[in-house]
């Protein structure tokens, strides 16, 4: 009497058996896709160890600055540089560089920090450039005006904090910063240094 039925219990355990294996080939593509994003350390910010700096040109006099808000979202694996990513934003109504340009600089010729309250920097690439050095391209949005940088960052570790530190030059009316008559390059200079200082934790041994 089982006779008939034994076509479609062989049919069941054949269709099981590729559903089994089709559910084992989908996790080890996830597992695969995931492994490198995975690997990546999510860093965290340490802002009373961080510091976001620029130096200016003032009728050839350098000029001092620095904002007193900003955060970094890090992923970073020191063995698989390339694979990292970092987006940083900086509050530019925390500018701090005198009360009186403070005030300047907050108006729409300069930062227009009302109608456009952050900068913001996203890497679209990380190489490293020989131990403790990397170079992070990407690009710096400031007033909805976009330009590529090239950044060096060196990388110094203190126990569990890494410090990426660096420096690179920018040209403000690039951005549309000190329009009409700031736009007088004698008067203020095009190029800006900018330095940094950003510690983190969670990040692996370098």
């Amino acid at each position: 009497m089982s006779w008939p039925l034994l076509p479609f219990r062989l049919e069941a355990i054949t269709l099981r058996a590729l559903l089994v294996a089709l559910l084992a080939l989908l996790s080890t593509l996830v597992l695969v896709l995931a492994g490198p994003a995975c690997a990546q350390s999510a860093a965290r910010l340490l802002p009373a160890q961080s510091e976001m700096l620029f130096v200016s040109k003032q009728m050839g006099v350098p000029v001092e600055g620095r904002f007193k808000r900003f955060d970094a979202q890090l992923a970073f694996d020191p063995k698989t540089p390339s694979a990292g990513q970092v987006t940083i934003r900086i509050d530019l109504a925390s500018v701090e560089i005198g009360a009186d340009a403070e005030g300047e600089l907050a108006k729409p010729g300069w930062f227009d920090s009302t109608r456009t309250p952050y900068a913001t920097f996203k890497s679209t690439h990380i190489k490293s450039t020989g131990a403790g050095r990397l170079e992070v391209a990407g690009t710096l949005n400031i007033k909805g005006n976009l330009h590529e940088v090239l950044v060096p960052v060196t990388l110094t570790q203190n126990g569990a904090i890494t410090t990426a530190s660096g420096a690179f030059a920018l040209k403000r009316l690039d951005y549309r910063i000190g329009d009409g008559e700031w736009g007088d390059t004698s008067l203020v200079a095009d190029e800006v240094q900018v330095k940094f200082k950003l510690a983190f934790n969670g990040i692996g041994a370098i």
